[in-house]
């Protein structure tokens, strides 16, 4: 963690704190508004200093995340996961969606190739029959 940086680029910091594998689905996540920087839409370039509320949307989840540490630069993970403190709120909403994801029946779906009668009745399907 370098303390001498007092700003950061949002799309580095997302991708040096381990939120996004590249620094391109960083700044895709930006510009497709799932990333807010105190309530507000943010661009790739806006600038994130200490103490700043990020909200970060991944699927159904949602984190709000505090930011305690500056990088530019991808680090460990050990080191990354200090470098935000994710909100008390968060943690319990994020909770609270996973058992309601879990308490779901599961829908199974056979993805088999299917045999020649199903390939006929598909096509008979499509053309009207």
């Amino acid at each position: 963690m370098n303390q001498n940086l007092e700003r950061v680029r949002i799309d580095k910091w997302l991708w040096a704190t381990r939120f996004y594998k590249t620094r391109q689905l960083a700044i895709k996540a930006v510009k497709n508004s799932q990333i807010s920087l105190n309530d507000q839409a943010v661009k790739p370039a806006t600038m994130v200093k200490l103490d700043d509320l990020l909200i970060i949307k991944k699927g159904l989840y949602e984190q709000q995340v505090r930011v305690l540490g500056l990088l530019e630069k991808r680090v460990s993970a050990t080191v990354a996961q200090s470098c935000y403190e994710e909100t008390e709120q968060s943690i319990k909403t994020r909770g609270k969606l996973k058992q309601q994801l879990e308490s779901q029946p599961k829908v199974d779906i056979d993805h088999r190739k299917p045999d020649k009668r199903g390939v006929r009745s598909h096509r008979a399907f499509k053309r009207g029959e």
